[in-house]
């Protein structure tokens, strides 16, 4: 409980009746502050068997992304409320630091961050920076909406495997008042490890790599514990000897429990037991790829590797909260990167100066969309959180570019008169636009664009 949540009591799963008396003013969590008719007496703590799933009720269709801030996943790889996503990398490829800046940003009401096997350091840095830092919706401390449960590398083994579902059933606790819960595990790797050490030490038959044959099963077991829910209430019900019709159906509270579990897949084989079984349970598959850690291009996801299965489900929210094109954007964004990889085997065999012009507008537009674009940096005063509207003009005004290059290049136009203008140093700056007035400005510039190649600049352009 903080200044920014409100921790509700709630009677606990499989209780029922009619509340016979009710207390107020201070108590401690093990003092009695209701009880019911049929003697249930409640307090302020609840217990319960963590490997076991809190109840819930109907399970709802997640149609509402998790609004994270960062281009990459919110644009091209997004999960909604209630959804799973995995982050496999070997070391050095910034899973921790991409969980951080999830927990930073992610407009989840709570934030449970699970450091399982984890360094020292690592939780000791959540826990210096998270108080210091502002919740934007809220104006509090982060941390007064997070929740950390350090579980070292240096404690004992069966710590570690109760470690994930110790947070697990926190979310599910806080799903329960109708809040929306994001569950960071950092990493789940280091909970596998720890099924295969009790495994061995119980003489179990091993499976693959060693792990238990019943992996598969813990793993869908976890996942399986996410989702968008309607939370169990009580609603009163109508006596059925009177004759007042029964009132309007309450509406009851919603819940979400999200899950993103980062894997650490021993020198980033993507092969290994681990990140397979992982990969079949979860709905978003953010794949980290060491070569662009080399190359210093943060947020390190590979963007031909990864993928997500929410983009039917969450949809019509964007269509309805942002603009009917979001996905067709997408595509073309995505169409253009993957020829990008098409070319650039062509380039290391003969040289960017044999490719057409058409081909070499596409590596202009992609090397525009990997640095200006996919590149975020974490600690940026501006660019740490990038807004959706604010993505998804930036994405236009990419977009409108390169449709513009076409365009000169059709009109008979050379690449390298086209590239006189300075449209790509201004699409360079998008992202350190302050994000109360960047719409506007790339607004501008997107209409400023259209038609420029030909000489047909047009000065508006459709909100």
């Amino acid at each position: 409980e903080s200044a920014s949540i409100v921790h509700k009591i709630m009677v606990p799963p499989g209780s029922s009746g009619a509340v016979a008396k009710i207390e107020s003013g201070e108590f401690i969590v093990d003092d009695v502050v209701c009880s019911l008719d049929d003697g249930t007496e409640i307090t302020m703590i609840q217990r319960w068997p963590v490997r076991t799933a809190r109840p819930s009720g109907r399970k709802l269709d997640p149609d509402t992304p998790l609004i994270t801030g960062q281009r990459i996943f919110d644009t091209f790889f997004p999960i909604p409320k209630g959804g799973s996503a995995v982050i496999p990398g070997g070391f050095g490829t910034g899973k921790t630091i991409s969980q951080h800046t999830l927990a930073k940003w992610s407009d989840a009401d709570i934030v449970v961050y699970v450091g399982c096997g984890e360094r020292g350091n690592e939780m000791t840095e959540v826990l210096d920076d998270f108080p210091k830092l502002e919740d934007p919706r809220t104006g509090n401390p982060l941390m007064d909406r997070t929740v950390l449960i350090a579980n070292t590398s240096n404690m004992p083994v069966a710590a570690r495997e109760a470690s994930i579902y110790t947070g697990i059933t926190i979310a599910e606790y806080y799903r329960d008042m109708g809040y929306h819960v994001a569950m960071m595990a950092d990493s789940t790797s280091r909970w596998g490890e720890a099924l295969r050490e009790i495994s061995g030490r119980l003489e179990e038959m091993p499976g693959e790599e060693g792990y238990p044959a019943y992996l598969p099963t813990r793993l869908a077991g976890f996942y399986e514990r996410t989702g968008y829910v309607e939370c169990l209430e009580t609603q009163a019900v109508a006596d059925p000897e009177s004759d007042d019709e029964p009132s309007e159906p309450v509406e009851r509270r919603k819940g979400s429990v999200t899950v993103i579990g980062a894997v650490s897949p021993p020198g980033g084989d993507f092969s290994e037991p681990m990140t397979q079984n992982s990969l079949r349970m979860s709905g978003a598959f953010w794949a980290l790829d060491s070569d662009l850690a080399h190359r210093r291009h943060f947020p390190t996801i590979n963007w031909i590797n990864s993928y997500t299965l929410y983009l039917d489900t969450i949809g019509d929210y964007y269509k309805a909260n942002l603009a009917d094109d979001v996905w067709s954007q997408r595509s073309a964004a995505m169409t253009l990167l993957q020829k990008e990889v098409e070319l650039q085997e062509i380039v290391q065999l003969v040289g960017p100066d044999a490719l057409p012009e058409s081909e070499k507008i596409v590596l202009q537009v992609t090397r525009i969309l990997r640095e200006d674009y996919l590149q975020q940096f974490a600690f940026h005063e501006i660019d740490s959180f990038c807004p959706p509207e604010k993505q998804y003009w930036m994405l236009k005004a990419i977009l409108t570019y390169s449709n513009e290059l076409t365009a000169g290049l059709d009109a008979g136009l050379t690449l390298k008169e086209m590239q006189e203008k300075p449209f790509p140093s201004e699409l360079a700056r998008m992202k350190e636009l302050p994000n109360d007035e960047a719409t506007s400005k790339i607004k501008e510039l997107v209409a400023r664009m259209n038609g420029a190649m030909v000489g047909t600049t047009t000065e508006t352009v459709e909100a």
